[in-house]
């Protein structure tokens, strides 16, 4: 049943990817004792990367583990608002101004929603609304018919064969977040210990990331830093290297890590900074005006 439903989606062009099932007590197939996600965290070694449409791949897939849980990659054919409390059902009504998305929607297996939409262009977003996560490039979601570590199975309520949703504009707007400024506005006097203190705070932010935010708050974090590393200030070399320390104490695949990074690192060189002039980096006192 489970290697039919991961065909059917790879059919319709989404990638997809076997993902741990809940085992027996609530505990999970990876085996660890204390697993944060059971039976939502992927088998794959190199994770969502692997993610793939070929059929023979897939039935290789689910022949080794045919009790696996389907990860569908989000991003490709479809973005996902990720409701996980009728907090955040509200929350996105209301946004919506009384309306739900009228497309694909899924019941999943803790009692939450997945609302489907085309494709934004964006990464993934925590704590878009309260009870609302976006998945988008870079994330990917629990499909039906896969089983929740409660033993209920996720279920469509609107099945994917009505036309996706565009997100509608306050929705993309939030996603889409603020746009940053495009002139700094903080003079450090001392760049170089500012940006050996960023680094700091950065890996201990992500570190001691919340589990459901330390992919986004590494994101950040290498954002933050790309553009000290554009300003001379940092090594790209070292800065990778303390980031991927820092995701790893917080418990994040290795290959996640690295990608996560690198786009981060290059999104903050493109964003660039002027040495000597430098934008505030979170996290970091503004007491150190140049012009005082």
């Amino acid at each position: 049943m489970m290697v039919d439903a991961a065909l059917a989606y790879a059919r319709h062009g989404i990638p997809v990817l076997p993902v741990h099932s809940p085992a027996p007590g609530g505990s999970c197939s990876c085996g660890r004792a204390r697993c944060d996600r059971p039976g939502k965290h992927p088998r794959l070694r190199h994770g969502l990367t692997e993610a793939s449409v070929d059929p023979e791949r897939i039935e290789r897939w689910w022949g080794r583990w045919p009790e696996a849980n389907i990860g569908l990659h989000t991003g490709v054919t479809m973005d996902v608002a990720d409701v996980d409390s009728l907090q955040g059902r509200h929350a996105l009504r209301h946004l919506l101004g009384g309306e739900l998305p009228a497309g694909p929607q899924v019941r999943s297996g803790g009692g939450g929603w997945h609302f489907w939409f085309r494709p934004a262009g964006f990464g993934n977003r925590v704590h878009l609304l309260p009870g609302v996560d976006w998945r988008g490039q870079g994330g990917y979601v629990i499909a039906p018919p896969s089983r929740h570590a409660s033993g209920a199975r996720y279920r469509w309520v609107v099945r994917p064969d009505v036309e996706q949703p565009a997100a509608p504009a306050p929705l993309r707007e939030l996603i889409a977040g603020p746009t940053p400024p495009t002139q700094s506005t903080l003079c450090v006097a001392h760049p170089d210990r500012y940006a050996a203190a960023a680094l700091e705070a950065a890996t201990h932010r992500v570190a001691y990331a919340a589990v459901g935010t330390r992919n986004d708050t590494l994101n950040r974090a290498a954002f933050a830093l790309g553009r000290l590393v554009r300003a001379g200030l940092l090594d790209a070399a070292t800065v990778t290297r303390e980031l991927r320390a820092a995701g790893a104490w917080a418990g994040l695949g290795r290959a996640e890590t690295t990608r996560t990074i690198r786009s981060g690192l290059d999104a903050g060189w493109r964003a660039g900074h002027r040495p000597g002039s430098l934008g505030v980096i979170a996290g970091l006192p503004q007491d150190s005006q140049c012009d005082r």
